[in-house]
């Protein structure tokens, strides 16, 4: 159906560069969100402080992966969002 569609465009080569363009970035982007988050999880898993801002990356991350990644990131910022900050 998309190759009967895409006879119709009048410049079908361009509309199919862009496509495998934006494919491959969203493609990286899943990749090193997916890496992100599980490095921020095991950095995560003991307990360090230190490795917060590690998880709120992967929260940002998760927010651009669709309907569970934005359930997902939101549920970890409000988690790894400190305190005071929130009751400000």
């Amino acid at each position: 159906m998309w190759g009967a569609l895409l006879n119709r465009v009048p410049n079908p080569f361009t509309l199919m560069d862009s496509f495998h363009i934006v494919m491959t970035c969203l493609i990286i982007l899943g990749i090193v969100a997916g890496v992100v988050s599980i490095i921020a999880g095991l950095n995560l898993m003991p307990g360090g402080q230190s490795a917060r801002w590690l998880g709120l990356l992967a929260a940002f991350f998760g927010l651009t992966n669709g309907p569970v990644g934005v359930a997902l990131g939101a549920y970890t910022l409000v988690v790894l969002v400190p305190a005071h900050t929130r009751n400000s």
